[in-house]
């Protein structure tokens, strides 16, 4: 029996009326979009259906909130976005979402059909613009594909027949408003939200029970495919005493203080060892694309995932399990697997080492106030973060370039969400007005850059609107800090590039958005700060930081952009291994 409001079912059939049918069938009970003409119809029927619209200032803002809506619940997540520049506005936020494996349904509209093809207002070819970026865009010209095509674009999405991600329909507006004399009550069935599970062969994990007795220092790296499969994971590393490395395509799976987490040693573990489980990973830029530069004493990789792109892209596993990871890791517990000779010195001085090096931070940081031009030190910022959420159900976001790279390192708890492989700077306050509404009970704070909230500054005024209670933090260095450092150091007779952002107080903008906001240029007035931003929320600090201090990622060469690494020592040690190749 269907559970959608009376009244909506007894509006007429129309074709948007169908389409606000079906999401309301599948679960979904919010969209992420921003209002105009041609998609109005839409909104009209998804409102009646009872189906919360979150209305934003940017189109790709819209996508980027439906993107974290996906990460944080692992369903797919609806924007909708108006025609024309509605759409070009949103390709950002869905080629982020392509990159980042999001499942995100994005609707847009056309203009009248009469009117395609003779100039009509904001008339684009809009599904050969977002083709490359999708794993499947469609347009519906007959109510007859309404539900057979929401179908096939829920499928994609969440990755049944290959990789998950972003999938984009759009319609001509007057179809919309069209009876529809297909869909029938079929369309309150909905579609699931999440992929169908994917068995794997009994061969495949008998290599892989066979490569985990072999292994002496094992590790487990997760990724986006993984999602869903936390207590999975955690019994995993139980069983086989594996260490473990997240990403933050799979942050929040396995607690941050599980013995098995070492992310502070992650270099080191990489290096050294001899067995190396990928779980819904691929092997891209961060990992050095499985490169022996990066796995020096590699002997045997386990890929677990549900795509060649999670199993074989890059360098092949030794053993490749295609099934659904939560499957695969419980099977292979349930079979026994396990190291018949776990090396425990190892395993214990990774774990020790961890924990020393993250005490080491720690305390560097509460000596460290101030960077040498006065301003709060990046690491002075993140400790205060840090002992403002102890105690706290709380979920935290870092979005920029340089504050980014202290983030990775320093936030405790890491951050849930961020720029991703991507690197698409300005998800951070779009990123924490989703978080604050998929999970109103947290504390949701987002440590963002001066240059990132830029992008979608104005979504602080959404979170209001929203009733969203995220706390913004803008690490103020008055610069694209990793830009201006290398403009420093490679380009300084080079006058004209524009790397500095003087003179700017994201409080009072945000003051005059109705948010509370403070300007904090003291150490001593950070923790209270916090404190009351926390309780009044939503709210954003203005912290001046300083642009002294270089990050760890312009020092690891990031910016330099090397020929075959994404880091320097990378790239070298990748060339000197080519030109020794026999």
């Amino acid at each position: 029996m269907s559970t959608l409001p009376a009244a909506f079912l007894a509006r007429p059939r129309t074709v948007a009326h169908s389409i606000a049918a079906f999401l309301a069938g599948s679960g979904v009970r919010r969209v992420y979009g921003l209002t105009g003409s041609h998609i109005k119809p839409l909104w009209e029927e998804m409102a009646h259906a009872g189906i919360r619209v979150i209305d934003v200032r940017h189109e790709a803002a819209a996508v980027h909130m439906a993107h974290a809506d996906a990460d944080l619940t692992g369903e797919l997540a609806v924007a909708t976005v108006t025609t024309g520049p509605g759409l070009t506005n949103a390709v950002t936020g869905i080629a982020a979402a392509h990159q980042g494996r999001a499942p995100v349904l994005v609707v847009s509209a056309l203009p009248p059909q009469d009117q395609l093809g003779l100039g009509a207002l904001e008339e684009l070819d809009q599904r050969a613009l977002v083709a490359p970026i999708t794993r499947l865009a469609r347009t519906i010209t007959s109510a007859r594909q309404v539900l057979p095509f929401l179908a096939a674009a829920f499928s994609a999405a969440v990755g049944d027949d290959g990789l998950p991600g972003p999938v984009y329909l759009d319609l001509p507006t007057d179809l919309l408003r069209r009876e529809d004399t297909w869909s029938g009550s079929a369309t309150l069935d909905g579609a699931p939200r999440v992929p169908l599970p994917v068995a794997a062969n009994e061969s495949s994990l008998r290599a892989a029970r066979e490569a985990i007795a072999r292994a002496r220092r094992p590790v487990v790296i997760s990724g986006r495919g993984a999602a869903g499969a936390g207590p999975a994971l955690q019994r995993f590393l139980e069983a086989t005493g594996a260490l473990y490395l997240d990403t933050t395509e799979s942050r929040g799976l396995v607690p941050v203080d599980h013995h098995a987490c070492v992310p502070a040693m992650r270099s080191r573990v990489m290096a050294e060892a001899d067995t190396v489980i990928t779980v819904g990973r691929r092997l891209d830029f961060s990992l050095a694309y499985g490169s022996q530069v990066a796995f020096g004493q590699a002997t045997d990789f386990v890929r677990i995932g549900t795509t060649f792109e999670e199993t074989g892209e890059n360098r092949p596993g030794s053993c490749e399990v295609k099934g659904d990871p939560a499957f695969v890791l419980d099977a292979l517990v349930a079979a026994g697997a396990m190291p018949s000779d776990l090396d425990v010195d190892w395993r214990s001085s990774i774990t020790s080492g961890d924990r020393e090096r993250r005490e080491t931070w720690r305390k560097r940081a509460e000596a460290t106030p101030y960077g040498p031009d006065g301003g709060i030190h990046p690491n002075a910022l993140i400790a205060a973060i840090n002992d403002a959420l102890i105690g706290r159900g709380c979920l935290t976001i870092a979005d920029g370039g340089d504050i980014l790279s202290f983030a990775r390192v320093g936030l405790d708890p890491p951050a849930r969400l961020d720029t991703g492989t991507f690197g698409c700077l300005g998800v951070g306050v779009p990123f924490a007005v989703a978080a604050s509404i998929v999970h109103p009970d947290s504390v949701v704070v987002a440590l963002v850059g001066d240059g990132a909230l830029g992008f979608n500054a104005m979504e602080l005024d959404s979170a209001r609107r929203a009733g969203a209670k995220p706390v913004i933090v803008v690490s103020n260095n008055e610069a694209w800090n990793i830009e201006r450092h290398d403009h420093v150091q490679n380009y300084a007779d080079n006058p004209g590039y524009n790397t500095s952002l003087p003179d700017c107080r994201y409080d009072l903008l945000a003051q005059s958005l109705g948010l509370h906001a403070e300007r904090v240029t003291d150490i001593d007035r950070l923790a209270p700060a916090l404190a009351e931003a926390i309780e009044r929320a939503p709210a954003l600090l203005d912290v001046r930081t300083s642009r002294d201090v270089q990050s760890s990622d312009f020092t690891s060469g990031l910016a330099d952009l090397r020929p075959l690494h994404v880091l320097s020592g990378w790239d070298e040690a990748e060339r000197k291994l080519r030109e020794n190749y026999p």
